[in-house]
């Protein structure tokens, strides 16, 4: 059904949401008070430089009448608002309660609600949304040939194989509906997206509902005062894809995992868990449906007992959260309707790579190992640590961290990942990661400053390439073995200053060319 100013009022009344329609002096709640009410629109937009003959404006955020100058000539049909803008523009403003719920039902329907063709996925957690997400991509597709896309904090993918960067780890609503509507077009059958806790904050998602959700995780990240607050709406937040799922996958161990089982009962959710288990033995942690234990003594391999049946598993990615991901990622294309016992499908993940994600390089000229990886947040980094120490520990290296944190949000970062850091690394030092309009420096000293163990060695270097080359060329000047530990930008060829993309090697390149 075309989307009409009748149709958009009935939708945005039916879901309490319409105050009144305003044209001149014209006030009511009657579409067909307005002429033209049955006309479809030709285009949905909230960017007043896409304005043509026909569309449906959506003004959110901190939207200014001033931008409507202009769009009467262009032919502005009606806009969606929060506020009346009838003294600036004389197409027919829909005024609603909370625009962004607007913005994400009327741009549903707009394309055709393609999220009820399209087996949708949605994945939430503070760690392992993104390696998660992959992982069941390459299950769907390798059940569907190819026929599963992807919305991810890395990459978005619309037909199964083609990937470009993202901007959001979850798009806005509008692009979401419309790259949905590209991805049904092209043929795919599945859909798998990350599903952040600003995307419940500010109704991205709103009225879409998962045929799976998965809820990884949960640990303090993102707390600042433009994002959460607290950790209570932080995690209230990613509790809300509980209610918004047909069933719901939980880590078992997962913070809080009663009080998200009570959020399915009252949901009439069902819910299926999943468990790491470090020990050597299927029973040797908490009790799950799905569970993931070693292989091995050296965890390069890991069983996985889900739905009954139990394979081994050896992937590329390394770690033991990465077999936690796989054993999530195994149990969500189940709940999903694929069959596992074609291993060709089951043993999807173990080709996956992520660029900068858990890649582990070695120094063709000596012994010292550099692992690059996106952690940024205490979780991350302390699994990083683990790891590293878990994998070797035995040879004594000498680890040395470089690390940065993000400008303009989650500001507790930057102590927790000193925290996370400084008892268990001899170095650390203290960088860039896309400060944005902070002040690089700032960042550093606030981090340097929750330095408080004094066998701890830690050094500002603002310059992200001088940084990373002076870890490796401490390394290898150094007699002995040593663990570098590159934190927070992965391939990522860019830092993001001042609200742009300022260039940038790429910590991958750096290692590569100097480990070569």
């Amino acid at each position: 059904m075309a989307l009409t100013l009748a149709t958009a009022v009935e939708l945005l009344d039916k879901h309490h949401l319409l105050r009144e329609i305003i044209q001149g002096k014209t006030w009511s709640r009657n579409p067909a008070r307005f002429a033209g009410s049955g006309d479809a629109f030709t285009s949905i937009t909230y960017d007043t430089r896409e304005v043509h003959a026909g569309t449906l404006l959506c003004c959110k955020g901190h939207f200014k009448a001033d931008y409507l100058s202009g769009c009467d000539e262009r032919g502005l049909k009606a806009y969606v608002a929060e506020t009346d803008f009838s003294a600036e523009c004389g197409a027919v403003g829909i005024i609603v309660d909370d625009i962004r719920k607007a913005m994400s039902l009327l741009s549903a329907e707009f394309y055709g609600r393609p999220q009820d063709e399209l087996t949708v996925i949605g994945i939430t957690g503070t760690k392992g949304k993104t390696t998660t997400a992959y992982f069941v991509q390459a299950i769907l597709n390798a059940a569907s040939d190819g026929k599963a896309a992807l919305f991810s904090s890395v990459d978005n993918c619309l037909d199964g194989h083609s990937y470009k960067a993202s901007a959001l780890t979850t798009p806005e609503s509008m692009d979401a509906f419309r790259m949905m509507r590209e991805a049904l077009d092209n043929g795919m059958c599945y859909l798998v997206m990350e599903v952040s806790s600003q995307a419940y904050k500010v109704n991205r998602v709103y009225g879409l509902t998962f045929d799976v959700g998965a809820f990884l995780n949960i640990s303090p990240d993102h707390i600042s005062p433009i994002e959460h607050p607290t950790f209570e709406d932080y995690l209230y937040c990613k509790r809300q894809i509980t209610a918004n799922s047909k069933a719901l996958v939980l880590g078992a161990d997962c913070d809080h995992a009663d009080l998200i089982e009570e959020d399915a009962a009252a949901a009439n959710v069902p819910v299926t868990t999943f468990a790491l288990h470090t020990g050597d033995a299927r029973n040797s942690g908490t009790a799950a449906d799905t569970i993931a234990w070693p292989a091995d003594k050296d965890h390069t391999a890991f069983h996985i007992e889900v739905a009954g049946a139990t394979d081994t598993y050896k992937l590329r990615m390394d770690g033991d959260f990465n077999y936690a991901n796989a054993a999530a990622a195994l149990t969500i294309a189940s709940l999903a309707g694929i069959d596992l016992s074609d291993t060709k499908i089951s043993h999807a993940p173990e080709n996956v790579r992520i660029s900068g994600r858990m890649e582990q390089f070695r120094d063709s000229h000596g012994p010292n190992v550099a692992i690059v990886d996106f952690a940024h947040n205490f979780a991350s980094v302390s699994a990083l640590i683990d790891f590293t120490m878990e994998r070797y520990g035995s040879k004594k290296p000498r680890i040395t961290l470089v690390s940065g944190s993000a400008g303009g949000k989650a500001v507790d970062r930057r102590q927790e990942i000193i925290d996370a850091a400084q008892h268990r690394v001899d170095r650390i030092i203290i960088t860039t990661d896309d400060p944005d309009r902070e002040r690089a420096e700032d960042i550093c000293e606030t981090m340097q400053a929750a330095v408080n163990d004094p066998n701890v060695n830690s050094t500002i270097i603002v310059d992200r390439q001088k940084a990373v080359e002076t870890a490796i060329g401490e390394a290898k000047a150094h007699d002995g073995f040593d663990v570098i530990l590159i934190a927070g930008k992965g391939e990522e060829q860019w830092l993001k200053v001042d609200g742009k993309h300022a260039p940038y090697e790429g910590d991958t390149h750096i290692v590569t060319r100097l480990f070569s």
